[in-house]
């Protein structure tokens, strides 16, 4: 169901955006990198949070990277990840598959800076062996996320 209202969320917006399905797990940055054979930074990954404030949102930053405690107390209040239970209650996504697309309860999604060192990048698609190839500019018109730098200084590419 989860990979399904990803692709009800693309045609909604009137975008034919492939879910490219593997054999193997996409569970994990590296084992996505390795199935899509692309960099680990080009892998977007989606981490929930519930900020001070009890929203939950969505931050959204490359596979090689780590949130910057200070960072994000300084965009979005001080935030705590959310559990693997939350996480998929909230999103409708198993963990290993959450994406910012199809969500099951709308929430604020945050695009960390660091994706725009790539001009492709492959998010989860609401499953733990798929993934969707998409621009910078795609994911934030997608989600109508709001860029912010959260992240740690990332990696050349």
């Amino acid at each position: 169901m989860s990979t399904e209202s990803v692709r009800a969320h693309f045609e909604s917006l009137g975008l034919d955006l492939p879910i490219i399905e593997h054999d193997q797990s996409t569970a994990t940055v590296a084992l996505a990198a390795q199935a899509f054979g692309v960099a680990p930074g080009q892998i977007a990954k989606t981490l929930a949070f519930r900020l001070a404030s009890g929203q939950a949102v969505l931050v959204v930053a490359r596979g090689d990277v780590r949130v910057d405690n200070t960072k994000l107390k300084n965009a979005l209040g001080k935030g705590k990840m959310l559990s693997h239970d939350e996480v998929t209650a909230l999103t409708g996504h198993p963990v290993g598959g959450v994406c910012p697309f199809g969500l099951a309860t709308p929430m604020p999604v945050y695009l960390d800076a660091s994706l725009k060192t790539y001009d492709e990048l492959l998010p989860a698609a609401g499953g733990t062996q798929n993934g969707v190839r998409v621009t910078p500019e795609q994911l934030a018109f997608i989600t109508q996320g709001q860029w912010v730098d959260v992240c740690l200084a990332a990696p050349a590419p």
